[in-house]
C-alpha cells in the first residue's frame, strides 16, 4: 500500500495502482452523487465538479501527495453536496439560490434586452442558440427563456409551430417503443423479468427466424411483444 501514501518516488506499477484506485473511487463518488450531477451542471454541480477535479488530479501527478487526504476531502464534499441538494428540496429560499428562476429573453417576438444583461449573454449568442433550434426570425418566437442549467427554451408562436396529427384529427397508433432484449447473444434478463417472461418464451419467439440466441447480434422487442431478430450471419 505504499502507493497510497506520500512518497519521494513511485515506481511505474505504483503509479498505475494509484491511477486505478483513483478511477474506481471517482466512479463510486459519481454514483453516490447521482445522475443529476452528470446530466446537468448547475451552480452547485459546477462547484463540486470543479473542486473534485482539482483535489484528485494533484495526487495523480505528484508522488509527494498521498491519496488519503484527497479521498477524505472528496467524501466530505460529496456529503456536503448531498446535504445541500436535500436542503434545497426542503427550503425554498435555498433552492431559489441554487436554482434561480428562468430569465425571459424573448417575449411575443420582442427581445428583452435588459434581461440579456441579467443572464450575461450576448445578442450574438442568443441568435446562435435560435439557429440551433432552426428558428430564423425572432418575431416567430412567443417565449424564450434562459434556464438555470445554461440552456435556452424556445416556444414558437402558434402559426409557426409544426403541424401534429391531433391538429388535423388524424388517428394515431399508441407508442410501441422497441428495446434491445438480446445483444451479442446475451439476453437482457432485467427486461425479460420486467415483461414477466422467461428464456424459454424468448426461444420460442426466435423459432420463426430459425435462429439460436447465441447467433443473435441484436434482437428488439416492442410493446406488443413482437421480437425483431438481427442475426450475426446477416449483419456485415
Amino acid at each position: 500500500m505504499d502507493f497510497y501514501k506520500s512518497q519521494e518516488a513511485l515506481t511505474a506499477v505504483e503509479w498505475v495502482l494509484r491511477g486505478a484506485v483513483s478511477f474506481i473511487f471517482l466512479l463510486l463518488a459519481a454514483k453516490l452523487m447521482g445522475q443529476r450531477s452528470i446530466s446537468q451542471l448547475r451552480l452547485l454541480d459546477f462547484i463540486v465538479a470543479l473542486t473534485l477535479g482539482n483535489i484528485i488530479a494533484h495526487p495523480l501527478s505528484d508522488e509527494k501527495l498521498g491519496l488519503a487526504g484527497s479521498m477524505i476531502t472528496t467524501l466530505v464534499l460529496i456529503l456536503l453536496y448531498i446535504a445541500a441538494t436535500w436542503i434545497g428540496l426542503k427550503w425554498s429560499l435555498f433552492k431559489q439560490f441554487l436554482d434561480p428562476s428562468p430569465i425571459t429573453l424573448i417575449k411575443n417576438g420582442q427581445i428583452q434586452f435588459h434581461n440579456l444583461s441579467s443572464a450575461r449573454i450576448s445578442i450574438d449568442f442568443l441568435f446562435s442558440e435560435l439557429r440551433k433550434k432552426q428558428v430564423d426570425d425572432v418575431e416567430k418566437v412567443t417565449l424564450a427563456m434562459w434556464e438555470p442549467g445554461g440552456t435556452i427554451s424556445v416556444f414558437l408562436k402558434s402559426p409557426y409551430q409544426s403541424l401534429t396529427p391531433s391538429d388535423i384529427k388524424l388517428e394515431t397508433q399508441p407508442l410501441s417503443l422497441k428495446r434491445p432484449i438480446i445483444i451479442d447473444g446475451k439476453i437482457d434478463k432485467s427486461l425479460l423479468k420486467e415483461l414477466g417472461r422467461d428464456s424459454v418464451w424468448l426461444e420460442q419467439k426466435l423459432v420463426p427466424s430459425n435462429t439460436l440466441i447465441r447467433d443473435v447480434q441484436l434482437a428488439t422487442i416492442d410493446g406488443n411483444e413482437n421480437v425483431c431478430v438481427y442475426s450475426k450471419l446477416t449483419i456485415k
